[in-house]
């Protein structure tokens, strides 16, 4: 039994609701909310304010038994650090993709290895996502070539997980594994997966068959 480290599970035992229920509000996976109750998942920003959203409370109202614990002096997403030349330096989580997890797994259900430090002024030169909804992972086969390559490294930002946006890149999960891919949304809710490498053919899918992890929209590559 792990030790209450937020109020996730009192706020949701205390309105009835099952693990699956409040799944559903956060737009996650019931195993997902069972990690955030237990500590197993480190509790970001963005977890705070999916979780407050839900309960329709204040984001304080989710850790306050943690920060009288533990006494921090910011949110877990504020990094008060700071690089040899002065420029703020935030926290970006970076993924293993390589492993399929099963039917409904969402881009959150994967592997997290550890955290990457960069200077806030070089992701300010590209997006203005804040950085807790960033993520970076590592290239998946060869579908991708030329455009990736195997080890390219992808940003995606999270934030985007709607497909409005026709032939872009985007992290996905189709049926449980996970891809790298341009989308592209049909008529009658279906969606051409597609690949970059031409010896590999493109394919339809039904939109209940992906779940979408976040849009591509920077990839970094070792020379």
């Amino acid at each position: 039994m792990h030790e209450s480290v937020n109020n996730i599970r009192h706020l949701r035992e205390s309105r009835g609701w099952s693990r699956p229920t409040l799944a559903k509000l956060m737009n996650t996976s019931p195993q997902q909310i069972e990690r955030l109750e237990n500590g197993d998942r480190r509790l970001s920003a963005k977890w705070i304010d999916l979780a407050a959203n839900a309960f329709a409370v204040l984001p304080a109202d989710i850790i306050t038994p943690l920060l009288k614990e533990h006494a921090p002096t910011s949110m877990p997403d504020d990094l008060p650090t700071r690089s040899i030349d002065a420029g703020e330096t935030v926290e970006v989580t970076q993924l293993d993709l390589s492993l399929p997890m099963g039917s409904g797994a969402t881009i959150d259900d994967y592997v997290e290895e550890e955290p990457r430090i960069f200077d806030l002024a070089y992701i300010r030169g590209f997006t203005r996502t804040p950085p807790a909804r960033l993520r970076i992972a590592r290239g998946v086969g060869d579908s991708m070539l030329p455009t990736l390559l195997p080890g390219d490294e992808v940003w995606i930002d999270s934030t985007q997980r709607i497909l409005n946006q026709s032939d872009k890149i985007w992290a996905v999960s189709i049926n449980g594994a996970a891809a790298i891919k341009r989308l592209r949304p049909l008529r009658d809710g279906r969606v051409l997966v597609m690949s970059d490498n031409k010896a590999i053919g493109d394919y339809e899918v039904g939109l209940e068959e992906i779940l979408l992890g976040g849009r591509v929209i920077r990839f970094t590559r070792d020379m």
